[in-house]
């Protein structure tokens, strides 16, 4: 079943409702960061939300960056999807492995709950919008269910998961959100209660092989299939743009990594790609910067 991201309405337009598959997108952040199996589904939930969130953005360029630190052993969780359905994410300590006593991963315990959530809208305009929340579980869905009612006022039910195979591979992941728009009707707040209580966990819909679009078609009998969004692993990062970056580094900060006569090497914390700076760059990028 191929990624993507569906959005439909339901209850004659009362109910927004954004159904996605990202087992592919889930496993490539596992593999490029060599995730246990707890980091892997952390990261996967974080990573599959604000990617939902950012199929709603007009331009393609525009993004929303979500940042989670509950300062337990994961450390911060950070994903940052674009308009043009393109995701990346990391997260800090990807050697996390926790289990609960009935099995399953213990995301919450590895998130952690004394800390925050935070959603960064950047829609090109002069300043990002920002709206920041306390973690409520730290499991992820609940805490960006807490996110909308309080930063964005829109009730929400979020459901999320990421399903971690013992050979530690992601064999399916996958996110439904669904929310009530302003002035809706009490049966329409009554359907999404209902379907609420009887969801299965998103990895089982996926992996009995339920596409986005049958599981919004499913719960909601009368949705309208408004738009199909391809979803992909992507990161952006070049040479130039951290070439870029370090001409921002102050003048003697880098004539003291001229002197050292070493290569300086930057690691991309989104993707693991590895740039190398010799001494001649390093000066280059001094002489431009500092007008020598």
């Amino acid at each position: 079943m191929k990624d993507e991201i569906v959005i439909a309405e339901a209850c004659g337009g009362q109910v927004r409702i954004h159904a996605a598959c990202t087992t592919a997108l889930c496993e490539k952040a596992r593999s490029l960061h060599h995730c246990l199996a707890t980091s892997a589904a952390a990261l996967g939930r974080v990573m599959t939300v604000t990617a939902i969130m950012a199929s709603d953005l007009k331009g393609d360029e525009e993004k929303i960056t979500s940042v989670i630190n509950g300062h337990g052993p994961i450390g911060t969780v950070l994903a940052q999807g674009k308009g043009n359905g393109e995701v990346r994410g990391f997260v800090s300590d990807p050697s996390i492995y926790l289990v609960r006593e009935d099995g399953h991963l213990a995301v919450g315990q590895a998130v952690g709950t004394n800390g925050t959530l935070t959603v960064i809208k950047d829609l090109g305009l002069k300043e990002p919008f920002s709206g920041i929340v306390r973690l409520r579980s730290g499991e992820i869905g609940e805490d960006y269910a807490y996110y909308f009612a309080i930063s964005e006022q829109t009730p929400s039910v979020v459901s999320v998961g990421v399903l971690v195979e013992p050979e530690g591979n992601v064999s399916s992941a996958g996110g439904m959100i669904f929310q009530l728009l302003p002035g809706a009707k009490e049966e329409a707040i009554e359907k999404c209660e209902q379907v609420a209580k009887v969801l299965p966990p998103m990895t089982t819909l996926i992996s009995d092989g339920n596409t986005p679009e049958d599981i919004i078609k499913t719960y909601f009998e009368d949705a309208v299939i408004l738009d199909h969004r391809d979803v992909k692993w992507n990161c952006p990062c070049s040479k130039e743009h951290y070439r870029d970056a370090m001409s921002t580094i102050a003048c003697k900060d880098l004539d003291e990594m001229i002197a050292e006569g070493k290569p300086i090497e930057i690691v991309c914390e989104y993707c693991g790609t590895k740039y190398t700076f010799s001494c001649e760059e390093l000066k280059e990028i001094r002489d431009l910067a500092c007008g020598k």
